[in-house]
């Protein structure tokens, strides 16, 4: 336990809080069992290291540990936390739980046993808790943490603070907005670099190797985090990269699920479980009309990669304007709001707004005739009635 004690005054040590997230706030903090879930990359462990830092001094009242660690081949999670409970630790930070066999068993005896330990934990965005082994879903409070916004992108790398708006207000007042935030900022001068780099806040460690580092975490969220989770066989795996292949240099696209299956040599059932196995991992988007969903296994409308990094990632060649403007409005919105398929125009959402997105010159030709409908144009700083720039939508959050 000690080398484990080691490690985390090392890494608390390391932990800078001079730059932290929103999500922090989004948080209630107060209850006694937390999930996070998220995909790799996005920040979850800095995230909790920084709670840490800005609430507990260094000692023995918190306590972080890793369940990918070497130490837990032969060491057991509940006998660790009981000794530090019983040696006066109140908080205990489990990252990776998924990593560790019969987590939610004993994080679930933990919770039962311990009513005076408060319990943090994170795990894969795959993470579905209404199928753990243990019914943590009635004592656990879990959060979904997205990568960064357009907008804390901005903030990271100008050292600046920018506010958030929600969808109803900044479509009401998105041309003061935009004036604000112009006073302060050129958006557009960063925008594309965002798109390129910026979604995954560990770009800043060494922007010229991003890309290199994306591509290695694409391969283990594909050979380690789904297969485990969908218990595939080692055979599988290549089925998985080849779909996310054929996707990856079609997005976005409608797709013809029977002419899929044929390319890859999946079944049509296996295809759609893999499909849902890739959006739940946060690699793909599916949009859906609106009388359907992911739950359903029906066929999507339209498939999108999660975000626009992805998209110069994996189809470079397909990374055309139009379609990176698309992924970048879905991803921006799909984290607070329902996005849905619509027959007139790109998106519709949360049950009442219509969205076309396009260029300068995109023209109101489908707004024409719908109620809270809007343009969206990529390449304006300031919009005007229903006229919006694209990337203010990166201030949702």
């Amino acid at each position: 336990m000690e080398k484990l004690v080691q490690k985390y005054y090392s890494k608390y040590s390391f932990t800078q809080t001079k730059k932290v997230r929103y999500f922090m706030q989004n948080i209630d903090w107060s209850n006694r069992l937390i999930g996070i879930k998220g995909s790799r990359g996005i920040g979850k462990t800095t995230l909790l290291l920084q709670y840490i830092k800005l609430h507990f001094e260094i000692g023995k009242k918190a306590l972080y540990i890793s369940l990918d660690d070497l130490y837990f081949a032969e060491n057991k999670l509940y006998n660790l936390a009981e000794k530090f409970h019983l040696e006066g630790g109140e908080l205990i930070v489990i990252d990776e739980v998924h990593r560790y066999e019969n987590w939610a068993i004993e994080i679930k005896n933990l919770y039962d046993d311990f009513p005076n330990l408060k319990i943090i934990f994170t795990g894969s965005s795959l993470l579905h808790l209404q199928y753990a082994k243990a019914d943590l879903s009635r004592r656990a409070v879990v959060y979904n943490m997205p990568g960064l916004s357009f907008r804390e992108f901005l903030e990271f790398e100008n050292d600046i603070e920018l506010p958030f708006y929600n969808l109803e207000n900044l479509l009401e007042n998105h041309s003061k907005i935009s004036i604000d935030i112009i006073e302060k900022i050129k958006p557009l001068e960063h925008f594309s670099n965002y798109l390129n780099l910026g979604y995954y806040p560990f770009y800043n460690e060494n922007k010229n190797v991003f890309h290199q580092k994306l591509s290695e975490l694409i391969l283990t969220v594909l050979e380690v985090d789904i297969t485990q989770f969908a218990s595939l066989q080692v055979s599988n795996i290549v089925y998985l990269k080849k779909l996310l292949t054929i996707i990856s240099h079609s997005v976005p696209f409608k797709p013809n699920m029977k002419k899929l299956s044929e390319r890859t040599g999946i079944s049509l059932n296996t295809m759609k479980q893999y499909m849902k196995l890739l959006h739940d991992a946060e690699l793909i988007n599916l949009l859906y009309a609106e009388d359907k969903g992911i739950q359903s296994l029906n066929k999507p409308e339209k498939v999108y990669l999660n975000n626009t990094n992805l998209m110069y990632n994996l189809a470079s060649e397909n990374a055309n304007i139009g379609n990176i403007r698309e992924t970048f409005f879905f991803n921006q919105l799909n984290f607070q709001n329902k996005v849905k398929a619509s027959n007139e125009v790109d998106f519709y959402v949360a049950d009442k707004y219509s969205f076309e997105i396009g260029g300068k010159n995109k023209s109101q030709k489908q707004a024409q005739g719908l109620k809270n409908a809007y343009i969206i144009k990529d390449g304006i700083e300031i919009g005007s009635g229903n006229i919006v720039p694209l990337w203010l939508f990166g201030f949702l959050y």
